[in-house]
């Protein structure tokens, strides 16, 4: 249970980083302060969902399996936007850069935030 929650936080961290990164590089994406946390949130939430759902759906087709993150990425953000005030992206290809880029800072983050967290434990046990 506790590895869930951690990585679960893990993965809100990450979705958080990555949706920064897309309204800092994207002119077209922006979020709202305190909005912006119920906005992470909903969108882990969804994705988390809508992944397994993906994947399931492409376990026969194995040239889908790869963009099934990418897909559930999009599904994420769409769901957000219209149910938060804490996200909003105009415009086609604003959309697609955004989706490459929270799943790439995301992916990213869910890899780099755990062993930042293991040196630090690590460090605390040798002092």
């Amino acid at each position: 249970m506790i590895r869930m929650l951690i990585g679960f936080v893990v993965q809100l961290v990450a979705n958080a980083l990555g949706l920064i990164v897309a309204s800092w590089i994207l002119d077209d994406v922006t979020i709202s302060g305190t909005a912006f946390f119920v906005a992470v949130l909903i969108f882990t939430v969804v994705y988390a969902v809508a992944q397994p759902f993906f994947t399931q759906m492409a376990i026969n087709t194995p040239a889908l399996r790869g963009g099934v993150a990418l897909v559930a990425t999009l599904v994420g953000l769409i769901v957000t936007t219209l149910v938060s005030d804490g996200l909003s992206i105009d415009g086609g290809v604003t959309w697609i850069a955004a989706t490459v880029i929270v799943w790439l800072v995301s992916l990213l983050g869910v890899f780099v935030l755990p062993l930042l967290f293991l040196k630090k434990k690590a460090e605390e046990r040798r002092a």
